[in-house]
């Protein structure tokens, strides 16, 4: 009986709804967090398995590119800037039918337009492996026939993500932002299970087959919850639904800037190969390193604030779109500062920790820390980009943030060609450029933006500056600690004592901060503090507790 109970409150956590920015964001952080750990440890373990073959990894690396890039073009533009827009106008006034249909041609137009685009791939694999990966595979035909090989598997893998990124946006149209993000979680349930079991029959095949088990498993544990809410599919291809074109159309602009983003990445990964053996994997690991705060607190926060966003603006509510705007923003900046600062200066350390100090290669740990750097200090500017560019998708204006991706493309390829290719620099400059291009990219989507809302700059500007200084003192406090500890205190060639020096100096560089931010009264600090103290309230918080204006729930269909 206490079991059934137990099982019902479990299930009715699941099934909670999270009515508020805020509330919805620390839900997805959370989760998000705990899916970046596991993600965290899926590379642990994939450089304790094959760190010491770094040629290996790098194919591996390689090979997962252009499956993502494919997958992310087709589907995961439409849904994260236009399906749930276009899908939460039907269920808001409850045409559950209509919205039923949509979400179906949706389903089927993406399930077609990626195998068409997968068989392709698929069938010229190898041509792809020397193209995208020249330096490891144009005079190496067993690297180039794994290459090729590891990619024709991982294709297999994201189908599965054509219907199950569908439910996600289908469920968070609905507030449940829970079970999306635990979907994350399991997604990489499935690819540390294939590296444990599988490595020691299929080698480098068994992350990109735990891979196949992870895309399913994501798919999988969304569908009760989507058969309570109703969701009906039916696969129907012609005639395309009116919403479906809308959808097309909306996201076509977002579309062709993934697809420029994309092949910025493979270009990247095509120019570090060009470099010393073991560049691809740095450069990959760095950027591990880097997503965890951008996907923890950029991506969170503004993913939660865009039902909000498109709300205000189609109801042309603009004095609380643009508070919307720069309250989600500061509260980004508050918690991606530290965060840059915490990598920048115990890179070393989160290397050792996160990818193993006995199996990783030395020279690569310290050439992996130096690009953790160099990309931390755009990391501000990249999570900033994350909100900024639905801000336009949220008052309709999608053809400025493409052509500002566009332009910043073109100057990180450009910087990067000149670097690597004409002057033979290092890696370290193409994460450079990678960085310099953010920056570029956040302050054109800001001032564009600007241009068409009108901020106040002294409300928008002057948290800013405090959360800099802030996280100037934080540094500080963060460096000098860890140094000292590391020569007096500590024997870091042990991986518990080099846990205790990077828990200690965070420690006290984060209440540095938090010190900073009271002192300076920055109001983000307020607003963390009380959810934390309430410890994630089942009701939505009072209005004076949070910035942000709760969005209106649709109404749960019968089913």
């Amino acid at each position: 009986m206490r079991m059934n109970v137990n099982l019902t409150k479990f299930v009715s956590i699941l099934n909670r709804e999270q009515s508020s920015i805020l509330q919805a964001a620390t839900v997805i952080m959370l989760s998000v967090f705990g899916s970046r750990i596991l993600g965290l440890l899926k590379y642990r373990l994939l450089a304790a398995h094959f760190g010491q073959s770094i040629d290996v990894l790098d194919s591996y690396i390689a090979a997962s590119q252009i499956p993502e890039a494919i997958f992310e073009i087709i589907i995961f533009g439409a849904v994260s800037i236009a399906f749930i827009p276009i899908f939460s106008r039907y269920i808001n006034l409850k045409n559950y039918s209509e919205g039923w249909k949509l979400a179906s041609s949706m389903i089927s137009l993406g399930l077609i337009s990626y195998l068409i685009l997968a068989i392709i791939f698929f069938i010229f694999a190898d041509f792809l492996a020397l193209i995208f990966a020249p330096g490891i595979t144009a005079d190496n035909p067993v690297l180039r026939s794994q290459v090729a090989n590891l990619m024709r598997v991982m294709l297999f893998a994201q189908i599965f993500f054509v219907f199950s990124t569908f439910l996600t946006g289908v469920l968070q149209t609905f507030q449940r932002f829970l079970i999306p993000a635990i979907a994350a979680m399991v997604y990489n349930v499935g690819i540390i299970l294939g590296i444990i079991f599988l490595s020691p029959y299929v080698g480098i095949y068994a992350p990109a087959w735990g891979m196949v088990l992870g895309a399913f498993l994501h798919l999988l544990i969304q569908i009760p919850i989507s058969r309570q809410l109703g969701v009906k599919f039916s696969f129907k291809l012609l005639p395309i639904h009116p919403g479906a074109l809308e959808i097309i159309r909306l996201s076509l602009p977002r579309t062709i800037a993934l697809a420029a983003i994309k092949i910025n990445d493979l270009v990247n990964i095509a120019l570090a190969s060009l470099l010393s053996i073991g560049s691809i994997v740095a450069f990959n690991f760095a950027q591990v390193l880097i997503i965890m705060p951008l996907g923890l607190f950029g991506a969170s926060i503004a993913q939660a604030a865009l039902p909000t966003m498109s709300l205000e603006a189609g109801k042309n509510e603009l004095d609380n779109f643009k508070q919307t705007v720069i309250s989600s923003l500061h509260q980004i900046l508050f918690l991606i500062f530290p965060a840059s600062a915490i990598l920048a200066i115990l890179r070393i350390p989160a290397v050792r920790l996160v990818f193993g100090a006995s199996n990783f290669p030395w020279d690569s740990t310290v050439l992996t820390g130096r690009i953790v750097i160099v990309l931390a200090f755009g990391l501000a500017a990249q999570a900033s980009s994350l909100l900024l560019t639905r801000a336009f998708y949220a008052i309709k204006e999608a053809k400025t943030p493409v052509y500002i991706n566009l332009t910043t493309i073109f100057i990180n390829l450009f910087l990067s060609f000149i670097f690597v290719v004409v002057f033979k620099l290092s890696i370290l400059f193409l994460a450079g450029a990678y960085a310099f291009s953010t920056i570029v990219n956040m302050l054109l989507l800001l001032y564009f933006l600007d241009s068409k809302v009108k901020f106040d700059n002294q409300k928008l500007i002057v948290p800013i500056i405090k959360m800099l200084v802030a996280t100037i003192g934080m540094a500080i406090a963060l460096y000098v600690p860890m140094k000292l500890l590391d020569r007096l205190v500590f024997d870091t060639t042990r991986v518990f004592n080099l846990l205790i020096l990077t828990v200690i100096a965070t420690g006290i560089g984060s209440l540095v901060y938090l010190i900073f931010a009271f002192i300076l009264d920055i109001y983000e600090v307020k607003v963390f503090t009380s959810l934390i103290a309430k410890r994630l309230p089942l009701k939505a918080p009072k209005q004076e507790e949070v910035i942000e204006t709760a969005t209106p729930t649709p109404t749960t269909p019968t089913p």
